[in-house]
This record gives structure tokens, C-alpha cells and sequence, in this order.
């Protein structure tokens, strides 16, 4: 533990799991208090027991405002403000152009895009409100930087974040506010399970084949793990990462170069 992040506050959406879990452990070693925010708040709960007594779980529900306002409301009350906002809620989904439904784009684009930009707006008025700054971190991935047959809607949440992380720290460091974002590659996870099915679906292929062949593709010899990430997450959010305004850092093994 160096202390990078001690006495921070940070909120951490869809983190009782996954790539969202393995940034609150590495924030609390870092000294921040984390808020486990989840639409699955039994889960939080127990993830945050695991972590210790710096994490606590919130229930949040980034589709839905008044759950945004609520989960912002109790960070505040528990620890007098939002220091380091981290936008991890994401949901994956694939299908060929001429099967793509409009549930799915709607789901996509409300879960991935409205629910970080609504996320980030409240976390800014929060930290506005306080006037003591703060960093704000969105979820890219490699699938914003180019498209993808199968993967047109969620390849375009990702630019979306992406120019949305832009916008918005081009206008907000004048509060002392810095928005960044990261694009992970191929993350290894329980979720990987869903999306090779799907692709095993649509290109014909036995189970865990696309998977093995997407690890084998990365310069850096396999998948991803949450655990890579959190180096860069640490750094964004920490005083390190002052200077560095609307910049999306690819953390991807060596799978796109930009």
C-alpha cells in the first residue's frame, strides 16, 4: 500500500463483481473508502464484507435517475463527498446487422451510455457542490476504437464513451474535475462465458473456441485479467493523473495502438 488514494472517497458502479471488484480491492489497499454501487446489492453487500470495513455496498440502478441521485445522496452522507467516480456498469451483447432488435439497442445504449453520462453528471454536481474536484473514470474498451461484424451496438456505446469522455473533460477541468477514461481489450472473467456462447452461436464454432482464440491473438500472449487494469485506474484517479484531461489509455496487452 503506498497511500495514493488515502482518505478518497470513490463510487464504483457495477462492482460487486468482475473488473468493477478488482478496482474497489485495489482502491481500499490504496486507502480510499469505496462505495460497491450494484444493482445486485445482496452481492455488493457480500463483496463489500469481503473487502472490509472501507467498502460498503449501495444499491444503484444506472437506468433509473432517481437510483443515480439516491446512490450519489449516500456517499455523501457516509463520507461527506465524491472524490473519484469510476463508471464500470456495462452490458455486452452481439448479433449480426440484419438480427440486431431494438430492445437490445435500447438496453445497450440506456445501461452503457445514458448511465455513464448521467452518472458522471451527478458525481459533478456533487463535486462542484463541494469545490474540491475530483476524477471521474470511464469504461472504454477496444471495441469503441474500431467495429466489430457481430458487435456494431456495443462496439458503438464504447465510442460514445469514448467522445463523451471528450466532452466532458474538456469541460469540466475548469472545476478541478478530471475525466478519463480505459480501454480495455479481452478481459478474462465470468462473463466471457455469455459472449462465447454468442459467438459460438453466430460463427459456428464449439464452446470456448473464440475464447482461446482471442487470447492467443493478443501481442501480449493471452487474455487479460481484471487485475491489469487496476494499475492504470489507480493512477487516474490519483494525484499522479492531474495534467491529464479527456485522454481514453488502451490497457489491451498490445491489441490496438492509437
Amino acid at each position: 500500500m503506498s497511500g495514493r488514494l488515502e482518505g478518497k472517497s470513490a463510487l464504483i458502479t457495477g462492482s460487486a463483481r468482475g473488473i468493477g471488484r478488482a478496482f474497489a480491492e485495489a482502491y481500499v489497499r490504496e486507502g480510499a473508502t469505496v462505495a460497491i454501487a450494484d444493482i445486485d446489492v445482496e452481492r455488493a453487500g457480500r463483496t463489500a464484507a469481503e473487502i472490509g470495513d472501507k467498502a460498503y455496498a449501495v444499491r444503484l440502478d444506472v437506468t433509473d435517475q432517481a437510483s443515480i441521485e439516491a446512490a450519489i445522496k449516500a456517499v455523501e452522507e457516509r463520507t461527506g463527498g465524491i472524490d473519484i467516480l469510476v463508471n464500470n456498469a456495462a452490458l455486452f451483447d452481439l448479433a449480426p446487422i440484419v438480427e440486431i432488435t431494438r430492445e437490445s439497442y435500447d438496453r445497450l445504449f440506456s445501461i452503457n451510455v445514458a448511465g455513464s453520462l448521467f452518472m458522471l453528471q451527478a458525481a459533478t454536481r456533487s463535486m462542484i457542490a463541494r469545490g474540491k474536484g475530483g476524477k471521474i473514470i470511464n469504461m472504454a474498451s477496444q471495441a469503441g476504437r474500431r467495429g466489430e461484424a457481430l458487435v456494431a451496438i456495443y462496439c458503438a456505446t464504447k465510442a460514445a464513451i469514448i467522445s463523451i469522455t471528450q466532452s466532458a473533460g474538456l469541460d469540466l477541468i475548469k472545476h478541478g474535475i478530471n475525466v478519463n477514461a480505459i480501454a480495455p481489450g479481452v478481459v478474462d472473467g465470468e462473463h466471457w462465458d455469455g459472449v462465447d456462447a454468442l459467438f459460438a452461436r453466430y460463427e459456428g464454432r464449439p464452446p470456448g473456441e473464440k475464447k482461446r482464440l482471442v487470447g492467443e491473438a493478443v501481442p501480449f500472449g493471452r487474455m487479460g485479467r481484471a487485475e491489469d487494469l487496476t494499475g492504470m485506474a489507480i493512477f487516474l484517479a490519483s494525484p499522479e493523473a492531474d495534467y491529464i484531461v479527456a485522454q481514453t489509455y488502451n490497457v489491451d496487452g498490445g491489441n490496438w495502438m492509437s
